[in-house]
């Protein structure tokens, strides 16, 4: 069945979409927060149960591992809808597209943290052990900060958060490639499959015990990415009965349950040890996809903040540790006492949102509209009547998913 008639609600955002991009920002600055303390030596988790503070607490991998699968799904799904199919992707037009997506933020928040690093701000320079900033901003805008912390080390927090953006980068920087050369069919999806059943080797045998690569490697990741667009796939070719969105959506949902929920017993299994944990998590987030995207389920009201924060999700991953080391300092300031702990997650949440719906309004999205008009001006001007009834069908067909993506 076309992409076109599996998709519903073509107006409106996929609320699923945003509910899971909600839960995987807020497991990373929960993670973030606790990072902090944990390295202050403040055991604010004494008596608290094991798995209560895995879940809360250091489930933040968890989240970037479903933020890519979302991605995966995310990218191919509006490659299709563009291009009709990915065998006929504009390679130039993709670049483009995640250029004017991300790299406004990306830039803006390096030449921040450039100054920051020159004017000596505690949390901010970046050690010689590592390279200095030169070697942090050639890493930063070549995709490979990954590479560089696990081999000289970890970069400051603003920093290290870009390892997940030179995983997902270097994966699209070959997509498109890949794609025209491949097609969309047997080919392509065999070589999607092989980056799922890599990403456990990538985070276990791979990594050689390298602690930070065995978090922060490009296959340890792209599996999730790869899942993703394997389920965009799905979608545009399978349109499920009901009974069958049924057992996806409750096996998905179960999936995603499990890990988030019950991680201990996941690692007791020896998922963990062998890198399938996160697969697991992957496969779990795009089954519930397949659900979102076939079907008109709406979040209810007391779901819209977590949608909110999930629209905004890019700017708050990029902006957010300016937020947690401000709330920390200023935590360790008034005395490290108990009581303030619970105020400090809040209030870092909040503020993370807030800043990151204001950078994203202000400044990306506008930024992101205006690239896009540039860099497709001269496209226009040659075949003006031809693209405005072709925009007219991409804004038609685009709006459920575009209006979820990065791209």
């Amino acid at each position: 069945m076309p992409a076109s008639d599996t998709l519903v609600a073509s107006r409106n955002r996929i609320d699923g979409i945003d509910l899971f991009r909600g839960i995987a920002i807020l497991l990373v600055l929960m993670n973030h927060v606790n990072m902090r303390l944990f390295l202050a030596r403040f055991p604010y988790t004494q008596g608290l149960p094991r798995q209560l503070v895995k879940s809360l607490f250091w489930d933040g991998q968890f989240g970037v591992q479903m933020f890519f699968a979302v991605s995966g799904f995310l990218i191919a799904s509006i490659s299709l809808r563009r291009w009709g199919t990915l065998s006929k992707i504009n390679v130039p037009g993709f670049y483009k597209l995640r250029v004017a997506r991300i790299a406004p933020l990306l830039i803006s928040l390096l030449a921040v943290l450039s100054i920051l690093h020159f004017a000596h701000l505690h949390n901010f320079v970046v050690p010689a052990k590592t390279g200095g900033l030169g070697r942090a901003i050639l890493a930063a805008l070549t995709f490979h900060i990954n590479v560089l912390e696990a081999h000289r080390g970890y970069l400051p927090g603003n920093w290290d958060v870009l390892w997940s953006l030179s995983v997902e980068e270097m994966f699209y920087l070959f997509f498109p490639l890949v794609c025209r050369l491949l097609g969309q069919g047997k080919l392509l999806i065999a070589f999607l499959f092989a980056f799922v059943v890599l990403g456990p080797f990538g985070r276990t045998v791979l990594a050689h015990g390298n602690g930070t690569w065995e978090e922060y490697s490009y296959l340890g990741g792209m599996d999730a990415i790869a899942l993703g667009c394997l389920t965009a796939l799905f979608v545009a070719r399978f349109r499920c009965s009901r009974r069958v969105l049924w057992t996806i959506g409750i096996v998905g949902a179960g999936l995603v349950t499990f890990i988030l929920g019950f991680s201990l017993f996941a690692y007791q299994w020896g998922l963990g040890r062998y890198g399938l944990e996160m697969t697991l998590l992957a496969i779990g987030t795009c089954m519930s996809m397949v659900v979102f995207a076939q079907t008109n389920w709406r979040a209810p009201r007391v779901l819209r903040p977590l949608l909110k924060t999930g629209q905004y999700s890019y700017e708050i991953y990029l902006t957010h540790m300016f937020v947690v080391f401000a709330l920390f300092t200023l935590f360790l300031n008034m005395g490290k006492q108990m009581g303030f702990v619970p105020p400090l997650f809040i209030a870092v949440v909040l503020v993370s949102v807030v800043l990151g719906a204001i950078v994203a309004e202000l400044f990306s999205e506008p930024m992101n509209r205006l690239l896009r008009t540039r860099f497709f001006r001269p496209a226009i001007s040659m075949h003006a009547s031809n693209l405005q009834v072709r925009a007219a069908t991409v804004q038609s067909a685009d709006a459920a998913v575009s209006q979820n993506a990065e791209l």
